[in-house]
């Protein structure tokens, strides 16, 4: 129940948070719904890995469908993907997907290190 809910609530901040603040939002975003909802390392890095993944690749594949891709196929030509707009999509949801990944793990080592101290 905590994967779901995180997956859901970092995929609808993370997008509120795209509309008015820089890309790299995504990384606090993760950070802190990892560092409020609880999961162990492992689980927080998965669900800040598959919200994010989600999240960049369903972007990134409505915005190449409005151009017809044509701007994604010139991109993918600069780079050795042989014009391949969706393995350019693909690159780009797991670059989005790890950066979203680690952030969900600081903060959940994060979590885990105040819990930790709060005991003693």
């Amino acid at each position: 129940m905590k994967f779901a809910a995180s997956i859901l609530l970092t995929i609808v901040v993370s997008f509120a948070a795209g509309l008015y603040l820089p890309f790299w939002s995504v990384a606090l975003v993760s950070f802190c719904v990892a560092a409020f909802i609880y999961q162990k390392p492992g689980m927080a890095w998965l669900t800040g890995f598959v919200s994010i993944f989600i999240c960049w690749g369903l972007l990134a594949f409505l915005i190449d469908s409005q151009n017809e891709s044509i701007l994604s196929a010139r991109m993918a030509n600069l780079f050795p993907l042989g014009g391949s707009s969706a393995l350019l999509i693909l690159i780009t949801a797991v670059v989005g997907a790890i950066i979203g990944g680690l952030s969900a793990l600081s903060g959940s080592f994060l979590r885990k290190y105040i819990d930790g101290r709060e005991r003693y």
